[in-house]
């Protein structure tokens, strides 16, 4: 069954992803912008990241969508998910389609939809389109007719990096002397991340920079496991920070000066902090249910309006669009800021915390000591469990009639937008939740030490096990 999750569709390539299948959800697309736009003009961008067969995909889409009549701009070369979407907004596209399964293992890959305000689709498209999928599926042939001339070749790094150029504060970075290493995880970011810092005098040292669709046979994804060599290569060469995307460049991975992984709530954190105390942003704050508390501290510091949402970035876009939000973050390493793009994007983060380090004169260490001094220490965990239909109506059952306890702490809030939240005293809390990803149940939890994560995620997991 094709169904888009919480960041498009993604599936294992030769089962449910193939090139039949793939050609079967363009063409809904292609029929759902139709039913939008009607008989006027209709342009679409179509990209892709490194993975295997990405580009082959690409170019089979690009060719379906031009039978459509449709006008089509495909990258040059795979490119950053929010790279592509500046290019959407700069052009005045009416959407975007990306191959990429973002973090996921290198046998999968998919498919995410934007729509022309650059932003990723809401549900409410990408339900329109899945009806489409089921109602097109049965005996489906595509348009044998062939219009590639209407296929055009575009750059969309250069635009991009322009679009950076302004929002950094590289001359800080420079005369700070700063030394950063940058591991793109051989994904989209090569080229991009390295490249704009070394355009602007800062000394980078590069990792993984070139194309393996295998990403040396791990998953593309900035977890500490991945980013050993990452966290190595900061302290052989004395850089004052790491910063790493995942394969599509949209979340990042940062590494203090000690070659420390630090967790993307303190990132968060960390960046809101100096937005508001230091710049004087004052605006909307959001962030998912799973994401740190820390972030409602400050908030409540400044007198901030603090909005939750459901996990997927797709949410804070919108809040983004309406221009409710000037920070908001999900611990899944993403990031939306105010005046920049509605997507995701590990790179302008990651250079964003850059900045912070060369402006503050601080470590990136420093800078969490004194969130935990101001703010109180939090520390956060995840864990998963493989899908079962057994655990799924377990969690179900959990969501209809939450349990007043979970072992001996008292539940003194629930929440059931996404999963279902228990909130403790102190600003503890445990979330359950189905991934939109992976076939798995989510355990996320936040406490003041580890060894309470620990024990409030192995009570959270009982409850489903």
């Amino acid at each position: 069954m094709i169904r888009f999750g919480t960041s498009g569709w993604r599936g294992v390539m030769g089962q449910e992803f193939t090139f039949h299948n793939v050609r079967i959800v363009v063409q809904a697309i292609a029929n759902c912008l139709r039913e939008t736009y009607g008989d006027g003009p209709v342009s679409v961008l179509v990209g892709h990241d490194t993975r295997f067969l990405s580009d082959r995909y690409a170019v089979e889409a690009a060719k379906l969508l031009a039978r459509n009549g449709i006008e089509v701009l495909l990258a040059d070369r795979d490119a950053p998910s929010q790279a592509l979407a500046c290019q959407i907004i700069k052009r005045r596209l009416q959407g975007g389609i990306n191959f990429t399964a973002s973090f996921n293992p290198p046998r999968d890959n998919g498919l995410k939809f934007n729509v022309a305000t650059g932003a990723p689709a809401l549900p409410a498209v990408t339900d329109a389109v899945e009806e489409e999928v089921r109602r097109i599926m049965p005996g489906f042939v595509p348009a044998s007719h062939s219009r590639d001339e209407a296929v055009v070749r575009v750059d969309v790094q250069a635009d991009y990096l322009a679009h950076l150029q302004g929002k950094i504060d590289f001359d800080v970075m420079r005369r700070a002397g700063l030394r950063v290493a940058a591991d793109p995880l051989y994904g989209t970011s090569r080229e991009y991340l390295d490249e704009i810092l070394e355009e602007n005098g800062v000394e980078v040292e590069s990792l993984h920079g070139y194309v393996d669709p295998y990403f040396g046979g791990v998953s593309p994804s900035c977890t500490e496991e991945n980013l050993a060599e990452l966290k190595a290569r900061v302290v052989q060469s004395k850089c004052h920070i790491g910063l790493a995307t995942d394969a599509d460049g949209d979340r990042f991975g940062i590494v203090d000066e000690t070659g420390s992984f630090v967790h993307p709530n303190i990132i968060l954190a960390v960046l809101l902090d100096h937005l508001v105390r230091n710049k004087g942003w004052r605006g909307g704050v959001a962030r998912s249910i799973t994401t740190t508390h820390l972030l409602d501290r400050i908030a409540r510091r400044y007198d901030l309006p603090l909005t939750k949402t459901k996990v997927g970035f797709k949410y804070m876009a919108d809040l983004y669009l309406q221009g409710r939000i000037m920070f908001g973050g999900e611990e899944s390493a993403c990031i939306a800021v105010k005046d920049h793009l509605p997507e995701k994007d590990g790179i302008f983060a990651g250079l964003l915390v850059a900045e912070t380090v060369a402006a503050t004169g601080r470590s990136l260490g420093g800078l969490r000591e004194d969130l935990f001094r101001e703010y109180g220490t939090m520390t956060s965990g995840q864990r998963t469990l493989p899908l079962t239909p057994e655990r799924a109506k377990r969690l179900k059952a959990l969501v209809q009639d939450p349990p007043s306890k979970l072992g001996r702490r008292k539940v003194v809030a629930v929440e059931t937008i996404d999963g279902l939240k228990l909130d403790f005293e102190g600003d503890r809390w445990v979330v359950l939740r189905l991934s939109g990803t992976e076939p798995l149940i989510r355990c996320y939890a936040e406490a003041e030490t580890e060894e309470e994560v620990d024990s409030i995620l192995k009570k959270g997991l009982q409850a489903v096990r």
